[in-house]
């Protein structure tokens, strides 16, 4: 019978389940965050297990790793990693030449410096503002009241970028208002929100050191708007993964439980 292993992300605004054989990805899910972090970390597993024939529950694997914002509450986990360290590893094993990994979650914000082998090397992270996150464009979108993928297409249109100042994300929403009223483009308003996040990314990359490749990780990382923004200050190549930027914690967590399962320590 084959042997399975495990990882879960429990993020603030999302639940992330992998799950490996010994040659692959054999299933993915990703589900809303409960404000239960162990009912959130079980409602991602089971989407998970149910793609795999041969697995009752998360029982059955080798070895579970847990790791996200919500990790400590998953007690069932054979074990809990950070998730700095976990993004390092899903990341480096999807493109190994990566360097510079910077994980825009729903409320924090991660920069890490790797190397080959996905061994974090530094890393700063600013988990006290919502600036420059999830929640940031979630609040962008709402105010504009069109869907967060409405919202990236919208700032790829602008000419003329309006220049956002405030550096919490309740600020900018109110900044953001008031450029509505005053008849401000809303492509011109939504460029403005991805440059200003753009700005907070690079700052917190340079704290560890912006190497080739440079990567982002995390659901932010489906904004298209953000990486054309990104891509034109870089001085480094950004690295497009093939592979959804929203479960590479998850995966850095199962090949975690795959080391840690195969050799304990």
């Amino acid at each position: 019978m084959p042997k399975y292993w495990a990882g879960c992300d429990v993020g603030s605004t999302t639940g992330k389940a992998v799950i490996i054989d010994d040659s692959k990805v054999v299933a993915t899910s990703l589900v809303p965050s409960t404000l239960d972090p162990e009912k959130t970390a079980l409602q991602a597993l089971k989407a998970a297990i149910d793609q795999v024939p041969d697995l009752e529950s998360h029982e059955a694997c080798e070895y579970l790793v847990g790791t996200g914002y919500g990790r400590l509450e998953v007690p069932f986990a054979n074990e809990n990693i950070s998730e700095i360290t976990c993004h390092a590893v899903g990341a480096c094993h999807l493109d190994p030449s990566i360097r510079t990994l910077v994980d825009i979650g729903g409320q924090d914000l991660k920069a890490i410096a790797t190397s080959e082998d996905g061994t974090v090397k530094e890393f700063a992270m600013n988990d006290k503002c919502a600036a420059g996150t999830g929640r940031f464009f979630e609040s962008m979108a709402r105010t504009f009241q069109i869907t967060l993928q409405e919202f990236s297409q919208l700032s790829l249109k602008s000419k003329n970028p309006t220049s956002i100042t405030a550096q919490c994300s309740v600020f900018a929403e109110s900044e953001v208002v008031s450029l509505i009223a005053k008849k401000t483009l809303p492509e011109d308003i939504a460029a403005g929100a991805q440059q200003a996040v753009a700005r907070r990314v690079l700052a917190m990359a340079r704290r560890v050191g912006i190497n080739p490749k440079f990567a982002i990780s995390g659901g932010c990382a489906k904004n298209e708007g953000l990486l054309k923004v990104l891509e034109k200050r870089l001085d480094v190549p950004l690295a497009r993964i093939d592979f959804d930027p929203q479960l590479i914690g998850a995966l850095g967590a199962a090949l975690m439980a795959k080391r840690r399962g195969s050799d304990p320590i």
